[in-house]
């Protein structure tokens, strides 16, 4: 997953981003919430890391104008806010206001932030799986196998059961029966009786 850090200090910065390239990430690096904000817009990432207090513009700053921009767009961005200060912690509900998602501590230590990262990673997918059941789905005229991003084409069953948890049972529609099936069962029948004799 490509990750785009907000960070004043080179050294954390830094830190961060080896961390985040061993954990299997590519990292941008932005040194204060506007260069942060000019590369979320020339390239939007799903996950932003940021500091909260930088100079230009700060965390909260940052945060509110990519959920401004992002509005604009389908795909969700996770947003961890980083903090060294723990009076800061009476702020957090404000923080989550303006669109923060999680927080972490400074001193960062790396299995928390790992643990942060999976959990951003669920909510991610998950995030994209609603969006895809939001859209409008392609259900082959022919064959009524419907087609999901990233799983190909499957049954209607199929996909009942597997996105929804619903299993179908099969039945005939009763005003179907006896305007349809049931008038071509005695033509058949008629017809059949008719060559027998």
């Amino acid at each position: 997953m490509n990750i785009l850090i907000a960070e004043d200090d080179f050294i954390s910065r830094k830190l961060l981003g080896n961390v985040l390239e061993e954990l299997g990430h590519s990292v941008t690096t932005a040194s204060d919430g506007e260069e942060a904000l000019r590369m979320y817009q020339r390239m939007p990432t799903r996950l932003v890391i940021t500091d909260w207090l930088m100079p230009k513009m700060d965390g909260l700053q940052l945060v509110k104008e990519i959920r401004k921009v992002q509005d604009e767009r389908e795909d969700y961005t996770y947003i961890i806010m980083l903090t060294a200060n723990i009076a800061e912690r009476h702020n957090y509900f404000q923080a989550m206001d303006a669109g923060v998602d999680d927080f972490l501590a400074k001193p960062l230590e790396r299995i928390e932030l790992a643990i942060r990262l999976r959990v951003a990673e669920r909510i991610l997918k998950a995030n994209s799986r609603i969006q895809s059941l939001e859209n409008v789905l392609t259900i082959c005229a022919y064959t009524k196998r419907i087609h999901f991003p990233d799983e190909g084409w499957q049954t209607v069953e199929d996909f009942m059961r597997n996105h929804l948890g619903i299993t179908l049972s099969h039945g005939i529609d009763p005003d179907y029966y006896t305007k349809i099936l049931k008038p071509q069962i005695e033509q058949l029948k008629t017809k059949r009786a008719g060559n027998q004799s």
